[in-house]
Protein backbone atom coordinates (compact mmCIF):
# COMPACT_ATOMS: atom_id res chain seq x y z
CA UNK A 1 0.00 0.00 0.00
CA UNK A 2 1.32 3.44 -0.93
CA UNK A 3 0.72 6.74 0.84
CA UNK A 4 -0.41 9.37 -1.66
CA UNK A 5 -0.28 13.09 -0.88
CA UNK A 6 -2.87 14.91 -2.98
CA UNK A 7 -2.14 18.64 -3.38
CA UNK A 8 -5.49 20.17 -4.21
CA UNK A 9 -8.79 18.62 -3.18
CA UNK A 10 -11.44 19.77 -5.64
CA UNK A 11 -13.91 17.69 -7.60
CA UNK A 12 -11.25 16.26 -9.90
CA UNK A 13 -9.19 15.22 -6.91
CA UNK A 14 -12.25 13.63 -5.33
CA UNK A 15 -12.76 11.28 -8.26
CA UNK A 16 -9.03 10.47 -8.29
CA UNK A 17 -9.13 9.59 -4.58
CA UNK A 18 -12.06 7.25 -5.17
CA UNK A 19 -10.10 5.57 -7.97
CA UNK A 20 -6.93 4.95 -5.92
CA UNK A 21 -8.88 3.96 -2.80
CA UNK A 22 -10.42 1.12 -4.82
CA UNK A 23 -6.89 -0.25 -5.12
CA UNK A 24 -6.38 -0.02 -1.36
CA UNK A 25 -3.99 2.94 -1.09
CA UNK A 26 -3.84 5.58 1.66
CA UNK A 27 -4.58 9.17 0.64
CA UNK A 28 -3.94 12.43 2.47
CA UNK A 29 -5.80 15.31 0.82
CA UNK A 30 -4.51 18.90 1.08
CA UNK A 31 -6.18 22.20 0.24
CA UNK A 32 -6.46 25.78 1.44
CA UNK A 33 -9.90 25.20 3.02
CA UNK A 34 -11.40 22.44 5.12
CA UNK A 35 -13.92 19.85 3.95
CA UNK A 36 -12.93 20.25 0.30
CA UNK A 37 -14.49 17.57 -1.94
CA UNK A 38 -11.51 15.18 -2.01
CA UNK A 39 -11.11 15.44 1.77
CA UNK A 40 -14.56 13.90 2.14
CA UNK A 41 -13.34 10.58 0.69
CA UNK A 42 -9.65 10.61 1.69
CA UNK A 43 -8.10 8.91 4.73
CA UNK A 44 -6.69 12.12 6.18
CA UNK A 45 -6.55 15.83 5.43
CA UNK A 46 -4.37 18.89 5.87
CA UNK A 47 -5.39 22.55 5.46
CA UNK A 48 -2.52 24.82 4.39
CA UNK A 49 -1.64 27.56 1.95
CA UNK A 50 0.12 25.51 -0.73
CA UNK A 51 1.86 28.66 -2.01
CA UNK A 52 3.71 28.73 1.32
CA UNK A 53 6.85 26.66 0.75
CA UNK A 54 7.52 26.13 4.47
CA UNK A 55 3.98 24.89 5.07
CA UNK A 56 4.27 22.54 2.10
CA UNK A 57 7.60 21.21 3.38
CA UNK A 58 6.07 20.59 6.81
CA UNK A 59 3.20 18.55 5.37
CA UNK A 60 5.55 16.44 3.23
CA UNK A 61 7.78 15.81 6.26
CA UNK A 62 4.78 14.88 8.40
CA UNK A 63 3.02 12.60 5.92
CA UNK A 64 6.16 11.06 4.36
CA UNK A 65 4.32 10.11 1.18
CA UNK A 66 5.43 7.65 -1.46
CA UNK A 67 3.68 9.66 -4.17
CA UNK A 68 2.87 13.38 -4.48
CA UNK A 69 0.00 14.18 -6.86
CA UNK A 70 -0.57 17.88 -7.67
CA UNK A 71 -4.22 18.52 -8.59
CA UNK A 72 -4.09 22.32 -8.92
CA UNK A 73 -1.68 24.97 -10.17
CA UNK A 74 -1.59 27.05 -6.98
CA UNK A 75 1.38 25.23 -5.45
CA UNK A 76 4.93 26.34 -4.72
CA UNK A 77 5.98 24.06 -7.56
CA UNK A 78 9.72 24.70 -7.28
CA UNK A 79 9.61 22.70 -4.02
CA UNK A 80 8.58 19.65 -6.03
CA UNK A 81 12.11 19.42 -7.46
CA UNK A 82 13.44 19.11 -3.91
CA UNK A 83 10.98 16.34 -3.07
CA UNK A 84 11.91 14.53 -6.27
CA UNK A 85 15.60 14.76 -5.33
CA UNK A 86 14.69 13.22 -1.98
CA UNK A 87 13.40 10.17 -3.83
CA UNK A 88 9.68 10.97 -3.73
CA UNK A 89 7.57 10.23 -6.81
CA UNK A 90 6.08 13.51 -8.08
CA UNK A 91 3.26 13.08 -10.62
CA UNK A 92 3.85 13.15 -13.48
CA UNK A 93 7.19 14.87 -12.76
CA UNK A 94 8.44 17.97 -10.98
CA UNK A 95 9.39 19.44 -14.36
CA UNK A 96 5.89 18.94 -15.74
CA UNK A 97 4.15 20.40 -12.69
CA UNK A 98 6.47 23.41 -12.64
CA UNK A 99 6.46 24.23 -16.34
CA UNK A 100 2.73 23.80 -16.94
CA UNK A 101 1.87 26.22 -14.14
CA UNK A 102 3.53 28.94 -16.23
CA UNK A 103 2.14 29.57 -19.72
CA UNK A 104 5.42 31.19 -20.76
CA UNK A 105 7.44 28.08 -20.03
CA UNK A 106 5.07 25.66 -21.69
CA UNK A 107 4.42 27.85 -24.73
CA UNK A 108 8.12 28.40 -25.34
CA UNK A 109 8.75 24.68 -24.95
CA UNK A 110 6.02 23.81 -27.42
CA UNK A 111 6.64 26.50 -30.04
CA UNK A 112 10.37 27.26 -29.84
CA UNK A 113 11.95 24.03 -28.64
CA UNK A 114 9.59 21.38 -30.02
CA UNK A 115 8.36 23.24 -33.10
CA UNK A 116 4.66 22.58 -32.50
CA UNK A 117 2.16 24.72 -34.36
CA UNK A 118 0.75 27.40 -32.04
CA UNK A 119 -0.82 30.83 -32.35
CA UNK A 120 1.65 33.70 -32.62
CA UNK A 121 2.30 35.27 -29.21
CA UNK A 122 4.18 37.93 -27.25
CA UNK A 123 4.68 38.64 -23.55
CA UNK A 124 4.22 41.85 -21.58
CA UNK A 125 5.18 42.85 -18.04
CA UNK A 126 4.06 46.50 -18.17
CA UNK A 127 1.06 48.32 -19.56
CA UNK A 128 3.27 49.93 -22.20
CA UNK A 129 4.68 46.57 -23.32
CA UNK A 130 1.16 45.20 -23.38
CA UNK A 131 -0.12 47.92 -25.72
CA UNK A 132 2.84 47.34 -28.06
CA UNK A 133 2.23 43.56 -28.00
CA UNK A 134 -1.44 44.01 -28.90
CA UNK A 135 -0.47 46.31 -31.77
CA UNK A 136 2.06 43.78 -33.10
CA UNK A 137 -0.14 40.70 -32.73
CA UNK A 138 -3.20 42.56 -33.99
CA UNK A 139 -6.83 42.79 -32.97
CA UNK A 140 -8.67 40.54 -32.27
CA UNK A 141 -6.29 38.81 -29.87
CA UNK A 142 -6.49 36.73 -26.71
CA UNK A 143 -4.98 37.92 -23.41
CA UNK A 144 -4.13 35.58 -20.51
CA UNK A 145 -2.11 35.87 -17.30
CA UNK A 146 0.95 33.63 -17.39
CA UNK A 147 -0.12 31.94 -14.17
CA UNK A 148 -3.80 31.15 -13.70
CA UNK A 149 -6.31 28.33 -13.96
CA UNK A 150 -9.89 27.69 -15.09
CA UNK A 151 -9.85 30.66 -17.45
CA UNK A 152 -9.29 33.27 -14.72
CA UNK A 153 -8.03 36.54 -16.16
CA UNK A 154 -8.53 35.46 -19.77
CA UNK A 155 -10.28 37.75 -22.25
CA UNK A 156 -10.70 38.44 -25.94
CA UNK A 157 -9.72 41.90 -27.20
CA UNK A 158 -12.17 42.70 -29.98
CA UNK A 159 -11.60 46.46 -30.27
CA UNK A 160 -9.11 49.06 -29.06
CA UNK A 161 -11.59 49.95 -26.31
CA UNK A 162 -11.01 46.51 -24.74
CA UNK A 163 -7.23 46.86 -24.36
CA UNK A 164 -6.96 48.60 -20.99
CA UNK A 165 -9.56 46.41 -19.31
CA UNK A 166 -7.93 43.23 -20.70
CA UNK A 167 -4.62 44.18 -19.05
CA UNK A 168 -6.29 44.88 -15.70
CA UNK A 169 -8.40 41.73 -15.84
CA UNK A 170 -5.37 39.57 -16.63
CA UNK A 171 -3.52 40.92 -13.60
CA UNK A 172 -6.57 40.39 -11.40
CA UNK A 173 -6.74 36.74 -12.48
CA UNK A 174 -3.02 36.04 -12.09
CA UNK A 175 -1.88 33.63 -9.39
CA UNK A 176 0.90 34.63 -7.04
CA UNK A 177 2.82 37.85 -7.52
CA UNK A 178 3.71 37.44 -11.20
CA UNK A 179 2.71 40.48 -13.28
CA UNK A 180 3.16 39.16 -16.79
CA UNK A 181 0.67 38.31 -19.50
CA UNK A 182 0.68 36.56 -22.85
CA UNK A 183 -0.94 38.14 -25.90
CA UNK A 184 -1.95 35.53 -28.47
CA UNK A 185 -3.05 35.71 -32.07
CA UNK A 186 -6.75 34.92 -32.30
CA UNK A 187 -7.19 31.70 -34.25
CA UNK A 188 -10.58 31.64 -36.04
CA UNK A 189 -11.14 28.09 -34.87
CA UNK A 190 -14.19 26.01 -35.59
CA UNK A 191 -13.92 24.10 -32.32
CA UNK A 192 -11.70 23.37 -29.34
CA UNK A 193 -10.79 19.89 -28.22
CA UNK A 194 -9.14 18.22 -25.27
CA UNK A 195 -7.06 15.15 -26.08
CA UNK A 196 -6.68 13.11 -22.91
CA UNK A 197 -3.21 11.58 -23.19
CA UNK A 198 -1.85 8.82 -20.96
CA UNK A 199 1.89 8.35 -20.50
CA UNK A 200 3.12 5.21 -18.78
CA UNK A 201 6.25 4.04 -17.00
CA UNK A 202 5.96 0.72 -18.81
CA UNK A 203 3.86 0.91 -21.94
CA UNK A 204 3.08 3.17 -24.87
CA UNK A 205 1.52 6.63 -24.82
CA UNK A 206 -2.22 6.24 -25.31
CA UNK A 207 -5.07 8.57 -26.25
CA UNK A 208 -8.75 8.85 -25.43
CA UNK A 209 -11.15 9.83 -28.21
CA UNK A 210 -11.16 13.64 -28.67
CA UNK A 211 -13.40 15.72 -26.41
CA UNK A 212 -15.22 18.78 -27.71
CA UNK A 213 -16.08 21.53 -25.27
CA UNK A 214 -17.73 24.91 -24.95
CA UNK A 215 -16.49 27.67 -22.66
CA UNK A 216 -17.90 30.79 -21.10
CA UNK A 217 -15.86 33.29 -19.07
CA UNK A 218 -12.85 31.11 -19.86
CA UNK A 219 -14.31 28.10 -18.03
CA UNK A 220 -15.85 24.97 -19.49
CA UNK A 221 -19.64 24.68 -19.55
CA UNK A 222 -20.16 21.42 -21.41
CA UNK A 223 -18.04 18.72 -23.00
CA UNK A 224 -18.76 15.81 -25.28
CA UNK A 225 -16.98 12.68 -26.43
CA UNK A 226 -16.26 11.97 -29.19
CA UNK A 227 -15.77 15.17 -31.13
CA UNK A 228 -15.89 14.26 -34.82
CA UNK A 229 -12.78 15.45 -36.68
CA UNK A 230 -10.81 14.42 -39.76
CA UNK A 231 -8.49 11.49 -39.18
CA UNK A 232 -5.39 13.34 -40.40
CA UNK A 233 -5.99 16.21 -37.96
CA UNK A 234 -6.54 13.76 -35.10
CA UNK A 235 -3.23 12.09 -35.94
CA UNK A 236 -1.49 15.49 -35.95
CA UNK A 237 -2.95 16.29 -32.53
CA UNK A 238 -1.88 12.92 -31.17
CA UNK A 239 1.66 13.43 -32.47
CA UNK A 240 1.88 16.87 -30.83
CA UNK A 241 0.46 15.56 -27.56
CA UNK A 242 2.93 12.68 -27.51
CA UNK A 243 5.82 15.04 -28.29
CA UNK A 244 5.11 17.59 -25.56
CA UNK A 245 4.29 15.05 -22.85
CA UNK A 246 7.49 13.12 -23.62
CA UNK A 247 9.50 16.33 -23.26
CA UNK A 248 7.97 16.98 -19.83
CA UNK A 249 8.39 13.41 -18.63
CA UNK A 250 6.65 11.13 -16.18
CA UNK A 251 3.59 8.92 -16.09
CA UNK A 252 -0.01 10.03 -15.71
CA UNK A 253 -2.98 11.43 -17.57
CA UNK A 254 -2.68 14.82 -19.28
CA UNK A 255 -5.31 17.14 -20.70
CA UNK A 256 -3.84 18.53 -23.92
CA UNK A 257 -5.88 21.29 -25.58
CA UNK A 258 -6.01 22.19 -29.26
CA UNK A 259 -7.76 24.65 -31.58
CA UNK A 260 -9.27 23.12 -34.72
CA UNK A 261 -9.79 24.99 -37.96
CA UNK A 262 -11.18 23.50 -41.16
CA UNK A 263 -7.72 22.46 -42.31
CA UNK A 264 -5.38 22.62 -39.32
CA UNK A 265 -4.82 21.93 -35.64
CA UNK A 266 -2.97 24.24 -33.21
CA UNK A 267 -1.52 23.34 -29.83
CA UNK A 268 -3.02 25.56 -27.11
CA UNK A 269 -1.98 24.38 -23.63
CA UNK A 270 -1.98 21.36 -21.35
CA UNK A 271 -2.52 20.25 -17.77
CA UNK A 272 -0.49 17.39 -16.26
CA UNK A 273 -3.53 15.94 -14.52
CA UNK A 274 -7.18 15.02 -15.17
CA UNK A 275 -8.97 17.78 -17.04
CA UNK A 276 -12.31 19.36 -16.18
CA UNK A 277 -13.65 18.66 -19.70
CA UNK A 278 -12.71 15.01 -19.13
CA UNK A 279 -15.51 14.64 -16.60
CA UNK A 280 -17.51 13.44 -19.59
CA UNK A 281 -15.70 10.11 -19.14
CA UNK A 282 -17.78 9.64 -15.98
CA UNK A 283 -20.64 8.93 -18.40
CA UNK A 284 -18.91 5.67 -19.34
CA UNK A 285 -17.59 6.92 -22.66
CA UNK A 286 -14.38 4.88 -22.28
CA UNK A 287 -13.59 1.60 -20.49
CA UNK A 288 -11.92 3.58 -17.70
CA UNK A 289 -12.68 7.16 -16.68
CA UNK A 290 -9.92 9.76 -16.86
CA UNK A 291 -9.49 9.39 -13.09
CA UNK A 292 -9.09 5.63 -13.27
CA UNK A 293 -6.63 6.05 -16.13
CA UNK A 294 -4.65 8.58 -14.07
CA UNK A 295 -4.65 6.23 -11.08
CA UNK A 296 -3.37 3.30 -13.10
CA UNK A 297 -0.68 5.34 -14.82
CA UNK A 298 0.46 6.92 -11.53
CA UNK A 299 0.62 3.55 -9.76
CA UNK A 300 2.26 1.78 -12.68
CA UNK A 301 -0.68 -0.55 -13.30
CA UNK A 302 -1.30 -1.78 -16.86
CA UNK A 303 -3.82 -0.16 -19.19
CA UNK A 304 -4.70 -2.71 -21.88
CA UNK A 305 -6.55 -0.33 -24.17
CA UNK A 306 -8.54 2.89 -24.40
CA UNK A 307 -11.47 2.95 -26.77
CA UNK A 308 -14.85 4.55 -27.20
CA UNK A 309 -17.57 2.55 -25.46
CA UNK A 310 -20.39 5.00 -26.11
CA UNK A 311 -20.85 8.73 -26.73
CA UNK A 312 -21.52 11.02 -23.80
CA UNK A 313 -21.94 14.62 -22.70
CA UNK A 314 -21.27 16.53 -19.48
CA UNK A 315 -22.88 19.85 -18.50
CA UNK A 316 -21.88 21.86 -15.44
CA UNK A 317 -24.15 22.76 -12.56
CA UNK A 318 -23.25 26.26 -11.38
CA UNK A 319 -24.12 28.31 -8.33
CA UNK A 320 -25.69 31.72 -8.96
CA UNK A 321 -25.39 33.11 -5.44
CA UNK A 322 -22.78 33.57 -2.73
CA UNK A 323 -23.12 31.79 0.59
CA UNK A 324 -20.70 30.51 3.26
CA UNK A 325 -22.87 27.42 3.71
CA UNK A 326 -23.14 24.30 1.57
CA UNK A 327 -26.19 24.70 -0.67
CA UNK A 328 -29.35 22.66 -0.56
CA UNK A 329 -29.91 20.56 -3.67
CA UNK A 330 -33.40 20.17 -5.12
CA UNK A 331 -34.64 18.46 -8.25
CA UNK A 332 -32.22 15.56 -8.02
CA UNK A 333 -34.89 12.81 -8.20
CA UNK A 334 -36.44 14.48 -11.23
CA UNK A 335 -33.03 14.82 -12.94
CA UNK A 336 -32.18 11.17 -12.32
CA UNK A 337 -35.56 10.12 -13.71
CA UNK A 338 -34.53 11.42 -17.14
CA UNK A 339 -33.25 8.73 -19.54
CA UNK A 340 -29.57 7.70 -19.33
CA UNK A 341 -28.84 10.40 -16.78
CA UNK A 342 -26.33 10.70 -13.96
CA UNK A 343 -25.49 13.60 -11.65
CA UNK A 344 -22.44 14.22 -9.48
CA UNK A 345 -22.77 16.79 -6.68
CA UNK A 346 -19.28 17.80 -5.57
CA UNK A 347 -20.04 18.71 -1.95
CA UNK A 348 -18.24 22.05 -1.91
CA UNK A 349 -18.82 23.71 1.47
CA UNK A 350 -19.63 27.20 0.12
CA UNK A 351 -20.86 28.90 -3.02
CA UNK A 352 -20.17 31.94 -5.16
CA UNK A 353 -21.60 32.96 -8.53
CA UNK A 354 -20.44 30.69 -11.37
CA UNK A 355 -18.74 28.26 -9.00
CA UNK A 356 -18.97 24.72 -10.38
CA UNK A 357 -20.95 22.69 -7.83
CA UNK A 358 -21.82 19.59 -9.82
CA UNK A 359 -22.00 18.02 -13.23
CA UNK A 360 -24.81 16.41 -15.22
CA UNK A 361 -23.99 13.42 -17.42
CA UNK A 362 -25.80 11.60 -20.19
CA UNK A 363 -24.75 8.83 -22.53
CA UNK A 364 -25.94 7.62 -25.91
CA UNK A 365 -26.03 4.26 -27.61
CA UNK A 366 -22.74 2.65 -28.62
CA UNK A 367 -22.04 2.74 -32.33
CA UNK A 368 -24.12 5.86 -32.94
CA UNK A 369 -22.99 7.63 -36.13
CA UNK A 370 -19.82 7.42 -38.13
CA UNK A 371 -17.73 10.59 -37.84
CA UNK A 372 -14.74 10.77 -40.18
CA UNK A 373 -12.41 9.81 -37.35
CA UNK A 374 -14.35 6.58 -37.00
CA UNK A 375 -15.39 7.53 -33.49
CA UNK A 376 -18.14 10.11 -33.92
CA UNK A 377 -21.86 9.76 -33.48
CA UNK A 378 -22.84 12.39 -36.02
CA UNK A 379 -23.47 16.06 -35.33
CA UNK A 380 -27.25 15.78 -35.01
CA UNK A 381 -27.02 12.88 -32.58
CA UNK A 382 -24.49 14.74 -30.43
CA UNK A 383 -26.64 17.87 -30.48
CA UNK A 384 -29.50 15.80 -29.05
CA UNK A 385 -27.26 14.47 -26.28
CA UNK A 386 -26.01 17.97 -25.50
CA UNK A 387 -29.57 19.21 -25.13
CA UNK A 388 -30.38 16.27 -22.86
CA UNK A 389 -27.37 16.98 -20.65
CA UNK A 390 -28.35 20.62 -20.34
CA UNK A 391 -31.89 19.59 -19.38
CA UNK A 392 -30.53 17.32 -16.64
CA UNK A 393 -28.31 20.12 -15.32
CA UNK A 394 -31.16 22.65 -15.39
CA UNK A 395 -33.42 20.28 -13.48
CA UNK A 396 -31.03 20.37 -10.52
CA UNK A 397 -31.53 23.49 -8.42
CA UNK A 398 -29.13 24.91 -5.84
CA UNK A 399 -30.59 26.95 -2.98
CA UNK A 400 -28.86 28.72 -0.07
CA UNK A 401 -28.13 26.32 2.78
CA UNK A 402 -28.81 26.86 6.44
Amino acid sequence: MKTILLLGSGELGKEFVIAVKRYGHHVVAVDSYDNAPAMQVADDRRVINMLDGAALDAVVASVQPDVIVPEVEAIRTERLFVYEEQGLHVVPSAKAANMTMNRKAIRDLAARELGLKTASYLYATTAEEFVRAVEEIGIPCVVKPLMSSSGKGQSLVRTAADVERAWEYALEGSRGDLREVIVEEFIPFESEITLLTVTQTHGPTMFCPPIGHRQERGDYQESWMPHAMPTHLLEQAQHMAATVTAALGGAGLWGVEFFLTANDVYFSELSPRPHDTGMVTLAGTTELSEFELHARAVLGYPIPEIGLVRPGVSAVILADFESPAEPRVEGLPQALALPRSEVRIFGKPSTRPYRRMGVALVYGESGMGNGESGMGNGESGMDVLRAEARKIADTVRLLPGD
